[in-house]
Parts: C-alpha cells; structure tokens; sequence
C-alpha cells in the first residue's frame, strides 16, 4: 500500500512517501519563518521525484500532535485534503511516538518523548522500544514543567529526547518515521475525515485572547 506520512508537530515539518515499510522519499521543510507555506509544495514535489500519483494512495498518516498549532493545523489540512481526493484512509499517529522512532540510530530502550508546550512547560510520553524496533506508548501523555524533564526521565529509567533546549538528547519528529512503527499505525484506527482534527494540546494564544475578552469559549452558534 502507497502511503503519504506528513509530520509538522514543531517547526520541522516533514513529509514522506511509503510502499509498505519502504522508505519511497522523503522531504523537510521550515515550518516558521518563511514567507510562503512550504509543506504543501514539499508534498507535491515529493510525488513527482517518486513518480507515483496522489490518486494511488492508500492511506495517509499525519502527525496527530501535540505541538505547533498553526503548524498541524496545516499537516492536517493537507492530510484530510489528499485523503478525501484519494478516496484513502487518514491515520492520525501520535506525534511523539513518531518522535521516538527518529531516533538513530533506533534502539532498544525506554524513552520520555518532550516537545514543548510554551510558557514553561513539555508535552511527554514514555515509549518502551523493544529488540525488533517496535515502539509502544507505556503511559499517557503528560504536562510538565521544562525543568523536570530530565529528573523525570531519570526516575522512570528513560533517556529524553526531543527538539527542545531542555538537556534532552536532540531529535525532531520525522514522517519518514512512520516506516517504523507501521504496527502501530496498523493497529489504529482510521479517523472520521469530517471530523478529525490534530490533538494541539493547548488552545492557540489569538483564541485565548479572544476568549479571555469576550468572557465565553470561542465557538460556532
């Protein structure tokens, strides 16, 4: 099966295409400080170095977040776009397990997934990684101050690792890591394309304001 992986949790937005586990292509992109958005093209680019048509896609798996809302906002808006043209499923995957499958070289370990949250504070997720290089989630994801991740990590027996400037071994979320964890991503459910939306974590900054203002929760009436 052709599958389209796309990935932008932080603001190192990437994409991929899939033949089963096989690695077809692969494309990163700036996600913050650029004029134009580039994911988008990134994914048309991709289809055309690899030679294979949007319409023979399967199945697409996005990076379901938590992290940048303006940046999964786009992923996701690409995702569901495809998905519906293609007639393919939308397989949304935990952007942390993504995280820990780009590692390398990939290990066997436990690992605490960080990616920040802003004003302080890390999204986490413990990860156990077994002998064949199968991820699985072993706790739920959390809140917590920046400061503690690696006090945490060290309690639990795991090494930290993520884009952030808290200690943690660097790594940055990759689509092209989806090829890694497709027990995982077999394993999942596919998503409502009329209803599915990335797991942002927090509300955006411009909607807290408003809702902050007008003293009501920002929704359709």
């Amino acid at each position: 099966m052709i599958t389209l992986a796309l990935e932008s949790s932080t603001y190192h937005g990437s994409v991929a295409l899939l033949d089963g586990d096989v690695v077809l292509g692969a494309r990163s992109v700036a996600m913050r400080g650029r004029e134009h958005e580039a994911l988008m093209p990134a994914v048309a680019e991709l289809f055309a170095e690899a030679g294979v048509r949007p319409e023979v896609v399967g199945r697409v798996v996005c990076g379901a977040g938590p992290g940048s809302f303006t940046s999964l906002r786009i992923s996701g808006s690409i995702a569901k776009g495809i998905a519906m043209s293609a007639g393919a499923m939308l397989v949304p995957v935990s952007s942390l397990a993504l995280l820990v499958a780009s590692h390398e070289p990939l290990r066997a370990g436990r690992f605490l997934a960080a990616v920040d949250a802003m004003r302080g504070e890390q999204y986490v997720q413990l990860f156990d990684v077994d002998t064949d290089g199968a991820v699985y989630p072993i706790e739920g994801l959390r809140l917590i101050s920046t400061a503690d991740v690696d006090r945490i990590a060290e309690e639990l027996g795991a090494v930290a690792i993520g884009p952030g400037r808290h200690g943690a071994e660097f790594v940055v979320p990759l689509a092209s890591a989806a090829a890694r964890i497709t027990k995982l991503i077999d394993g999942t459910t596919p998503a409502d394309l009329a209803a599915w939306e990335p797991g942002y974590g927090r509300l955006a900054e411009a909607q807290v304001k408003w809702e902050a203002e007008h003293g009501r929760p920002l929704q359709a009436q």
